[in-house]
């Protein structure tokens, strides 16, 4: 069984690691900027000086350092060790080799080597179309935090579950969870409801 999952925002706290990294350039972030999804938007800067910083942050060896988001880790070894679901991550962080490999090890050091059956690496800022396509019909669950990707994903039949961030909590067509515990538990359910005889 397997589960799709995005990484930044879902399995790894990226927000929390790159305002750390703005910080200490110099930037901050404006107002009330957990509410938009964009970083030009968070921190009042134009979509080129963005673009750049976001590829640099997400080439540079702070990408292999991410702590995990909220309560990922149990929940997310919990689903594979005692329901054999295995992982799917399909992220968008850098064609970079050495940026995917330090992304892998922050992945298989904090879930397990286990855990994951395959990583796809977009380029930076990617969208993510083609790559699920290829589950087009799985009926897979699709883990996301962005708004666009989970639409993607249910247009080829996936089952989107939206991580919950303020700029996204005001969406209804799909699940929210707030952790990993309440996609325990939605996954979990599904699988006992299927289980029952009709």
């Amino acid at each position: 069984m397997v589960i799709l999952t995005d990484c930044d925002g879902v399995l790894l706290n990226w927000e929390y690691a790159f305002d750390v990294w703005m910080q200490r350039k110099g930037y901050n972030k404006i107002e009330n900027a957990r509410f938009q999804y964009g970083i030009d938007q968070r921190y009042g800067i134009d979509k080129k000086r963005k673009e750049d910083l976001i590829q640099t942050f997400n080439e540079s060896a702070m990408i292999g350092f991410l702590p995990p988001l909220r309560d990922a880790i149990e929940y997310v070894q919990k689903l594979h060790r005692e329901h054999g679901y295995v992982f799917h991550v399909i992220t968008s962080l850098s064609l970079d080799p050495s940026a995917t490999q330090l992304r892998t090890q922050n992945l298989q050091k904090l879930f397990g080597e286990t855990v994951f059956e395959k990583f796809v690496y977009l380029d930076t800022g990617a969208d993510k179309n083609e790559e699920l396509s290829k589950y087009a019909g799985k009926n897979y669950w699709w883990v996301e935090d962005k708004i666009e990707n989970a639409e993607i994903g249910h247009s080829f039949g996936l089952r989107p579950i939206l991580m919950e961030h303020a700029h996204n909590m005001n969406y209804k067509n799909f699940p929210r969870a707030k952790d990993w515990k309440e996609i325990y538990k939605t996954v979990t359910a599904q699988n006992f409801c299927e289980s029952i005889p009709k």
